[in-house]
Order: C-alpha cells, then sequence, then structure tokens
C-alpha cells in the first residue's frame, strides 16, 4: 500500500513500525459548535483508512481526540452566556451523534484535552529544561522557542523566516514563538484553569495532541492525520516541539482536502458553512456517506445539494442490484452470498494506491453493470460471483445494505422523490414569480403535513 507523505510530498510505500499494527493519531474536533461538511468528511477519511487496514489483516488502534478546551470555546461560552464545558460537552455529542449517523467505526481512543493536563505539563517542563521553550518574565506563559529548533518548518517545507508570524504578545521572544501554557486572564472562568509549575493557566492548543498522541501511541507511532487545514502551523508546531522534547513522532503525514461549496471555499465569515444537519435534511445517512466518499481524500470536494441526489441514485443502483440478485438467485443453488469471495484485483489496486476510493467506486459499479448482464442471460455462477464481490466491496467501504439496518425506509425514499419534485414545481414558480402557485404549492405540502423550510442550502423538508 502507498500513502501521500504530506512531509515527503510524495507517495511513500507505507511500513508499519510493528509488523501487522498500526497506530493512527487524527486530530478531532474542536466542540465550540455544531459539526459541519467539512468535520464529517475528515472523519470519514480516517474511518476508511482503519477499514482498509483491517481488511488488510492490521490490527489497527485509532486515537481520535476531542478538544473541549481551547479560545473558540471559551469565547462560544461568553456569547452563549453558558459555562464553557457544558457548551463543550453538549457539542461534543452532536459531533458523536453525526458519526454514529454517518455509519462511523468507534476509535479505539477519544481523548479528551481536559482530560491529560499533567502530560501537557510534562512535556512543557521538558522542553523548558532542553531550552526550547521559555516562561514569560513576570508571566505563567509558555512559549516553544522556534529559533532553538534549525528543523522548525520541516513539516511544511518553509523557512523560519518565510513562517507568517503571530501577533507579538509581551514576554515573547519573536513573533514565530507559539504559547505551549496560556496564563489565567481576568474575566475567564476559574473552572477554565489549572495550577502548575509556571501559574495557573491553561495548555495550548499544539501542545495537547502532542501529549495525547506519545501518551496512548508512543514516542514514535505510524501516522498522524487530519484535515489540510492543519497543516500549518498546527502539524507544524506539533512536530517541532515533540521531537525538540526527543520524540521521533509519526512515520507519515495525511492531510484530507478541504470542501467547497458551489465553487467557493467554505468560511464562517461568508455564511457559507453547510452542516450536518443540512447533509442529512437533504439525503439518507448512507447516500451521505456515499457523496463524502466519491472524491479523492486529497481533493477539494464540492458541494452543491444537487449532489446528494446523484448518491443517492448511484448507491441505489447499487443497492437495486443486489436486490435483484438475490431475487434472482433464490431459486438457484447460488442464493446463498459467499462471503469468503476474494475481493476484485482491480479495487484492491485502487484502495492500495493512496487509498484511491473514487477509482474503487468505480470498480463496483463495473462490477454491477457486468453483473446485470450475466442475470439477463442467466448466467447464475458467474452473477452470484460478481454478487459476492459487490457485497464485500461496498462492505469495505461502510455502504453494504446489511450494514444499515436504520436505513430511511423505502416509503420515505418514495415520500422523498415526491416532496422534491413539488420543491422543484415551487421553487421555478418562485422564480417566474407565480408567488400565488408557489404559496399553494407549499399549502398544499402543509396540509399534508410536511413542513418546508427555505435555507442557504436550499429547501428542506420535515414531516411536522
Amino acid at each position: 500500500m502507498k500513502l501521500f507523505d504530506t512531509q515527503a510530498g510524495e507517495l511513500r510505500e507505507f511500513k508499519p513500525i510493528t509488523s501487522g499494527e498500526v497506530g493512527i493519531y487524527v486530530c478531532g474536533p474542536t466542540v465550540q459548535s455544531e459539526p459541519h461538511i467539512g468535520h464529517l468528511r475528515s472523519a470519514l477519511v480516517y474511518d476508511l483508512l482503519v477499514r482498509w487496514l483491517t481488511e488488510q489483516g492490521m490490527a489497527v488502534t485509532l486515537v481520535r481526540n476531542v478538544t473541549d478546551i481551547d479560545d473558540k470555546v471559551l469565547e462560544k461560552a461568553k456569547e452563549q452566556k453558558r459555562p464553557w464545558w457544558e457548551v463543550a460537552y453538549q457539542n461534543e455529542q452532536l459531533f458523536a451523534k453525526d458519526y454514529e449517523r454517518l455509519g462511523l467505526a468507534l476509535p479505539k481512543l477519544e481523548p479528551r484535552a481536559t482530560g491529560h493536563i499533567p502530560q501537557m505539563i510534562e512535556l512543557i517542563q521538558q522542553l523548558i529544561q532542553k531550552s526550547h521553550a521559555y516562561q514569560a518574565e513576570g508571566s505563567a506563559d509558555v512559549y516553544f522557542d522556534t529559533n532553538s529548533w534549525p528543523s522548525y518548518g520541516e513539516l511544511t517545507n518553509q523557512d523560519l523566516s518565510d513562517v507568517e508570524s503571530e501577533e507579538l504578545h509581551p514576554g515573547k521572544r519573536a513573533q514565530t514563538d507559539f504559547a505551549l501554557w496560556k496564563a489565567s486572564k481576568p474575566g475567564e472562568p476559574e473552572s477554565a484553569s489549572w495550577q502548575s509549575p509556571f501559574g495557573k493557566g491553561r495548555p495550548g492548543w499544539h501542545i495537547e495532541c502532542s501529549a495525547m498522541s506519545t501518551h496512548y501511541l508512543g514516542a514514535n507511532f505510524d501516522i498522524h492525520g487530519g484535515g489540510l487545514d492543519l497543516r500549518f502551523p498546527h502539524h507544524e508546531n506539533e512536530l517541532a516541539q515533540s521531537k525538540a522534547a526527543g520524540d521521533k513522532f509519526a512515520n507519515y503525514w495525511i492531510h484530507n482536502g478541504l470542501v467547497n461549496v458551489g465553487g467557493q471555499k467554505m468560511s464562517k465569515s461568508i455564511g457559507n458553512t453547510v452542516s450536518s444537519k443540512d447533509l442529512f435534511a437533504l439525503a439518507s445517512p448512507p447516500a451521505v456517506r456515499y457523496y463524502l466518499s466519491s472524491a479523492h481524500y486529497r481533493s477539494v470536494l464540492d458541494y452543491q445539494p444537487s449532489v446528494l441526489t446523484e448518491a443517492e441514485t448511484a448507491l441505489e443502483r447499487l443497492h437495486t442490484f443486489l436486490k435483484r440478485a438475490e431475487r434472482e438467485l433464490k431459486q438457484t443453488q447460488f442464493a446463498a452470498i459467499d462471503d469468503s469471495v476474494a475481493l476484485p484485483d482491480e479495487f484492491t489496486q485502487e484502495m492500495n494506491n493512496d487509498l484511491n476510493i473514487p477509482a474503487a467506486l468505480a470498480v463496483i459499479h463495473d462490477t454491477v453493470t457486468a453483473a446485470n448482464k450475466d442475470l439477463d442471460e442467466q448466467q447464475w455462477r458467474e452473477a452470484a460471483q460478481k454478487r459476492a464481490q459487490v457485497n464485500r466491496m461496498l462492505s469495505v467501504l461502510g455502504l453494504a445494505p446489511s450494514q444499515w439496518p436504520s436505513a430511511v425506509s423505502e416509503e420515505h425514499v418514495a415520500l422523498d422523490q415526491l416532496v422534491r419534485r413539488l420543491i422543484e414545481q415551487r421553487e421555478t414558480a418562485r422564480q417566474e414569480k407565480n408567488f400565488e402557485l408557489a404559496d399553494s404549492i407549499r399549502r398544499q405540502l402543509e396540509d399534508s403535513g410536511i413542513e418546508l423550510s427555505d435555507g442557504p442550502t436550499g429547501t428542506h423538508w420535515s414531516v411536522s
């Protein structure tokens, strides 16, 4: 198997440190708000990686953290006039619910930052002792000394002089230095600070992941992953402080691409963020999973509501074939699915080629096309083998019908198609300024118990 290593800037053959075992650390969410499409996409990428490595016979330990103490969490709590820990916990539950809806397997470990303050303090002390960190004079603030580490910038392949500097705070020796420990500030809640040898305060964001990853996976582990937006400064700073402390750290760095909305970069500042709630309102969970898998994990994923309809249609084609095969093979000696059938070589090659899921999906569709032809010609043995292969390939990707026992019913799918047609007619009427017809369609749906909600991502419907 080959994976694209961000630090090396090229595909590298994947060789685990310990044969048959893989340790993966993924930067999980900062839980200041509800999940959006970018969070789901990133989490799914590493779920698929774990599934494939497991399929290859490896024992995988996935560690995905939760950042539950951070400037953003405190700011959001202040806005909402709620305790910060309440905001963090409730959003964490929303993430957990959406991960489950998306069919993500639970990580082996899911540590919270607040549960690992002692490990962070210990790591900071090591850096101070090695002269790679310093405490600001007259303050509890502690910073990493970037000038003390000549390799700083090795992950993103940039010189220290080219690095975009952070704001220069009093007590910092250089703008590129970053916070390891933040002193408590007036007005911050007492519960958001911890006692330390440096004074009362809380950890900086970057030190959290270094401490948690090595605590659970050791000083040297196989893969560190996360979104491309974390590459700098978060992962660059992680790598610098961890290696400066004496840890070999991660052997491979993997980053998933970001999300565009209608060709524009998704951003809260321009108000085009697509929440997971939006996605699940527009399509069934397995269709959302299919859509999020449809672009290569390192590429930009573009979102517009129509792509979910396309995903629903594509997935329905695959599931419809399995239903047809079950029905037509029922009276033959090939009624049972052979779970021992080998995966097609083409599928395995694409999965081993930097987890090329879109190409792997193409292999599944090609197999379905050939299998439908076998059924047409009553080539039962060949059709049965291809059915078993399709079922196995879908299972690897978490898209097999048996993996979605609580998926949307056929009745709901039929209703959804009818309601969508009426919504399209209403939208056409609005564009033509035929508001009387548009209002009539809305009233017709409301009288049937269907509530419409117009938003930036289109019109959603629900049973009122």
